[in-house]
């Protein structure tokens, strides 16, 4: 007979949304998390959903395909968006976090549920019964062998930078102006224009230098959406105008005119007391990035709070080795989720975690394991990672070509807004047909859960 209890192995978004799917359908958890007894390369506490890039998760308009999974979470009860909504800062119409509150309440939330046991200790091998591995994109050396040896040479590794985070009042306020591209998002970032001059001497100080080495035993495949800015303008002298420094839709109101190239931050805290600067994730040593991100107009006298970094990112070759349900083909009981299974990004980590603590709860009780239609975004991202006929697999975002094509010909918005229609009717006619058949559960949390959510 089954053990009733599921152990999860990462403290992540994706371990915390499977612990708490599992929890509020009445299944025991063991959830292992190695911080602080063991850091790692890029976190700096012992918090549960600890974001070590950015703040944002990214857009909430459901013509965004971000947008869109996470109004698929809401319907199925993310523990990570409740949270998310609970501390968030201005960032337009993109859904950002105050950086601590939100993991502190995360651990909070996780530690107040009654049948989820969190054990602070490192794993170094797969725990017996049904199994969870979320341990992410820094997957401990011991894990990581085990994995590989588990797996064989399909177990793969790539490179990931994150921005720096510079203090509020180090900025110079003359060099700034508040606005968003096009006025689409009020006046939430902080923009630092740079003329002509300015821009060539700031990339040709970029190029120039010192970065982290790759070590020769490790490969580096570097994700497209984090790209570190050096490596970009390794592209052309003229890529980053066209990129992360790009200034189509803004206005300097001082000069009524497009500056060359812009610099954009975005609000760290709800205090107001931080700043991330957009797009420049970086692997530049840190003497080396004080002395690039000081020729940015404005920035002369930043006083970072965090430096950019270079981290190991491992993830599996998901499509060789993953279900759809997230099991892996091998064996039923161990289920993966999170980056590690090939997805990039906040939320696509926790919509796996979500999705993984649903079908680990069904297998326990002998029930089918589920998967949401291909026309949601959840479904869809479930497909990419999981096409035994992909050959060459790299991680994803959640994206609209991922999805079904519509039967009509239709473009641009329209187009995006006519699939997220149909995603979430199908999407709600999916959990209407699951839950009708799936074990009981109070899908409300206990009131002193919800009173840390709502903090």
């Amino acid at each position: 007979m089954m053990e009733n209890i599921v152990r999860i192995v990462g403290g992540g978004l994706a371990g915390c949304e499977a612990a708490w799917q599992l929890a509020r359908r009445g299944v025991a958890v063991e959830l292992f998390e190695m911080r602080p007894r063991r850091m790692t390369e890029a976190h700096r506490s012992g918090y549960l959903g600890e974001l070590v890039c950015s703040n944002s998760l990214r857009s909430n308009s459901l013509s965004a395909p971000a947008g869109l999974l996470k109004e698929e979470m809401r319907r199925l009860d993310s523990l990570v968006i409740r949270i998310a909504e609970a501390q968030r800062v201005p960032a337009g119409s993109a859904l950002a976090v105050d950086r601590d509150g939100f993991a502190r309440s995360l651990t909070e939330a996780i530690e107040a549920l009654p049948t989820v046991r969190l054990v602070r200790r490192e794993i170094g091998e797969i725990p017996q019964g049904v199994v969870i591995l979320a341990t992410g994109p820094l997957t401990s050396p011991a894990l990581s062998q085990g994995l590989a040896a588990l797996l064989g040479s399909e177990h793969l590794y790539f490179y990931d930078a994150i921005s720096p985070i510079i203090t509020a009042d180090s900025i110079n306020p003359d060099a700034a102006f508040k606005a968003s591209r096009y006025d689409r998002d009020g006046s939430d970032y902080l923009n630092l224009p740079l003329n002509r001059d300015e821009y060539d001497r700031f990339v040709a100080a970029l190029l120039s230098a010192e970065r982290v080495p790759t070590r020769s035993f490790e490969r580096f495949v570097p994700f497209e959406g984090c790209m570190p800015i050096e490596e970009m303008a390794d592209r052309g002298k003229e890529t980053l105008a066209f990129g992360p420094m790009k200034a189509v839709g803004l206005i300097d109101p001082r000069t009524g005119k497009r500056p060359y190239a812009v610099v954009q931050l975005r609000q760290e805290n709800r205090d107001e007391t931080l700043y991330n600067l957009v797009g420049f994730q970086t692997k530049m040593t840190y003497p080396e990035q004080r002395r690039v991100f000081a020729l940015v107009p404005g920035l002369e006298k930043a006083e970072f709070v965090r430096l950019g970094s270079l981290h190991r990112n491992t993830f599996i070759n998901a499509p060789l080795h993953l279900k759809p349900t997230l099991q892996w083909r091998e064996q039923a009981r161990l289920f993966f989720a999170g980056q590690i299974t090939g997805v990039e990004g906040y939320i696509e980590s926790a919509a796996t975690g979500l999705l993984a603590g649903v079908n680990a709860a069904r297998l326990l009780v002998d029930q089918q394991p589920v998967v949401p239609p291909p026309t949601t975004a959840l479904g869809a991202l479930l497909r990419y990672i999981s096409d035994a006929e992909r050959k060459r697999f790299q991680p994803m975002n959640v994206n609209f070509g991922l999805i079904p094509p519509l039967a009509e010909p239709l473009r641009g918005k329209v187009k995006k807004e006519t699939m997220a229609r149909r995603a979430l009717a199908d999407m709600d006619a999916w959990i209407c047909e699951n839950q009708a058949a799936e074990i009981a559960f109070n899908a409300a949390p206990p009131s002193t859960l919800a009173a840390l959510i709502s903090r």
